[in-house]
């Protein structure tokens, strides 16, 4: 009987480890949309800021 729980408990780990692993790739997958979609408009944020930062003062 002690058998069949210990199988168990190991297949268990396994399907864990699947899914942390898909939760870690739908991050990922986040992350990459988001950076892809906003970075030419934080791009562009962050050099007008650099060049308001560094014009010389009127």
């Amino acid at each position: 009987m002690s058998k069949k729980f210990v199988g168990f408990a190991k297949k268990q780990e396994g399907a864990t480890a699947v899914e942390y692993g898909l939760i870690v790739a739908l991050v990922i997958l986040a992350i990459y949309t988001i950076v892809g979609t906003m970075g030419g408009s934080l791009n562009t944020k962050f050099t007008s800021v650099n060049t308001a930062l560094t014009a010389p003062a009127a």
